[in-house]
């Protein structure tokens, strides 16, 4: 191949001094990813506090690290950077303690809607914070692969972007979920929304239908979307969670087309998750084979060390761009607002036989 993909950007500069980093909150995601990231990275974590102490303690005691016995107590710790792995609609309750201008990282999303994203976006500004969602797709391997192979003119303009899931999701590792109205877009399928909106720019619309499974009681567990960006663009997403027949036909994959090349990438987190398989990425440009990019870490965890430094080295001055800002990740908000919108209202209709 005449270019280099062993090259690609694949990880986000650590910052120089890391500051110590206090997690709010004690769910699966900060065991699985949020704790592995942040040792793997070498980063200072000042202490873990949650509503439920033994939650707390346990993760502490798994990790060697403080338990805070109350908010306010991991609020007082100087120099802190706060990592709030929250449920959706908890932000709004912690958000109103931190000190005014403080570095904080929200777990996605942004609130469980886009009435919520826009009371956090407010409450942000009046307080001057400096705070970012953690939609860590875009900071993983691949993805930043992606997007350095974009920004060399690889693959030339997009002008097809495909995302495929066809698989079985162990919902019952997330019981947080049960009785919400708002389920696969609003916290799964969010993540390949930031991601397109990273790569693409902010489409001008969404045609989406979410739907259940006869297997769940799960609100959506299925999802079509298509996208409106440039008249000669397609945007589509093709969602199923329900697949269970076996590995042969599962897949979860993005496929991207451009003037010049292409790409495939493999979320193999997704598949057998939540220990996965490799994730992959091939790219090729026109006439030429398909390369494998030789990936430097997985979605999880090194993703999360993309996201915590990107806010640290903005915190300190070292990046302009908080890449996730509450800011940018609004219009993410406002995407799965729009996707949801979509789906309530009713298809064209057929017209009938005269």
């Amino acid at each position: 191949m005449s270019i280099d993909v062993a090259a690609l950007q694949q990880a986000w500069p650590r910052p120089a001094a890391p500051r110590p980093i206090v997690i709010i909150g004690a769910g699966g995601i900060v065991a699985d990813a949020h704790l592995p990231a942040y040792r793997l990275a070498g980063f200072p974590v000042a202490g873990v506090y949650d509503l439920d102490a033994d939650r707390a303690k346990a993760v502490a005691d798994k990790w060697n690290i403080p338990a805070f016995a109350t908010l306010a107590e991991a609020i007082a710790t100087p120099n802190a950077v706060y990592d709030l792995a929250l449920p959706p609609a908890a932000h709004l309750d912690v958000l109103p303690h931190l000190t005014d201008g403080a570095a904080v990282l929200l777990q996605k999303p942004m609130g469980r809607d886009l009435g919520d994203a826009t009371a956090i976006l407010n409450l942000c500004r009046r307080k001057s914070l400096k705070a970012a969602v953690n939609f860590q797709l875009r900071f993983s391997p691949m993805m930043l692969a992606v997007a350095d192979a974009l920004r060399r003119g690889w693959l030339g303009r997009l002008i097809d972007v495909e995302v495929h899931l066809n698989l079985v999701t162990p919902w019952h590792l997330f019981p947080f979920l049960k009785g919400m109205p708002r389920v696969e877009i609003a916290v799964h399928s969010i993540h390949y929304l930031d991601t397109i909106r990273a790569l693409l720019g902010n489409p001008t619309g969404v045609h989406a239908r979410t739907l259940g499974h006869p297997t769940t009681d799960l609100a959506q567990t299925r999802t079509s979307a298509l996208f409106d960006f440039a008249p000669d663009q397609r945007v589509t997403f093709s969602i199923n969670h329900n697949h269970d027949f076996g590995r042969r036909f599962q897949d979860a994959s993005f496929r991207f087309e451009g003037t010049e090349g292409a790409a495939m990438v493999k979320l193999g987190l997704l598949l057998n998750y939540p220990e996965g398989e490799p994730d992959e990425l091939w790219i090729t440009r026109r006439g030429e084979d398909w390369s494998q990019v030789p990936l430097q870490g997985k979605w999880f965890p090194h993703a999360f060390i993309g996201t915590m430094s990107n806010l640290q080295r903005f915190a300190s001055g070292e990046d302009a761009t908080l890449v996730t800002s509450v800011e940018d990740a609004w219009h993410t908000m406002a995407l799965a607002e729009a996707a949801f919108e979509s789906a309530s209202r009713p298809a064209t209709p057929v017209k009938a036989q005269p």
